[in-house]
């Protein structure tokens, strides 16, 4: 996924784009279904209307069922993903549209984002876009492990649950669970799609 506003990097322009559809479009993942555990996964985690921050070309707001909107520094993959019939704005238009209402998303979602940028510069995207979530609404955040963090060269940062939850304790957020999915946490070291997920609760 592309990161979102000052920090996006060399993911912003076309040719990420085209490398997140590539990925996407494998032959080996569409004959073994290599999607079906992360789309199971997500709907596992009972977001309800999410807000996804660093949408890219759609897919997590195509697993959800389109019960979303999505936001994107990349105005390319934000109009693929409307292409497939998402809602998404690019993090300039986001503000002023009249989906942005604050405290009108029961979820939180930052898949394959905050790598993408330092400890820093994620503590603030967090912060830019908590005001959208509902008191008591779920904040979940997923980076990839030392296979698919080292599988990008747009990567910037290792985000292992330490650095994620020193970002929930930045925001006061309370933590739900920390995982990795969908192996052990050894797998992470050798196999690319191997995450580290962690869900919190907003709580006021």
């Amino acid at each position: 996924m592309s990161s979102v506003g000052s920090s996006s990097r060399d993911t912003s322009g076309a040719a990420y784009t085209q490398r997140l559809e590539r990925l996407s479009q494998a032959s080996w993942k569409r004959w073994l279904g290599a999607q079906a555990p992360y789309r199971w996964h997500l709907r596992r985690l009972g977001l309800g209307f999410t807000l996804d921050v660093g949408c890219g070309i759609g897919r997590n707001l195509l697993h959800l069922d389109r019960c979303g909107v999505g936001v994107d520094a990349n105005p390319h993959s934000v109009e693929i993903a409307r292409g497939r019939g998402c809602s998404a704005f690019t993090s300039e238009e986001f503000a002023s549209v009249p989906e942005a209402v604050r405290g009108g998303f029961d979820g939180l979602l930052f898949s394959h984002v905050l790598e993408h940028m330092t400890l820093d510069e994620a503590v603030r995207l967090v912060g830019t876009y908590l005001p959208y979530l509902r008191a008591g609404g779920r904040i979940v955040i997923i980076t990839p492990q030392e296979a698919g963090f080292r599988s990008d060269p747009s990567h910037v940062e290792f985000m292992d649950h330490i650095a994620l939850r020193s970002i929930q304790d930045a925001h006061g957020l309370t933590p739900i669970e920390a995982y990795s999915f969908p192996f052990p946490r050894f797998a992470g070291r050798f196999f690319r799609h191997n995450e580290f997920v962690i869900a919190g609760l907003k709580r006021t």
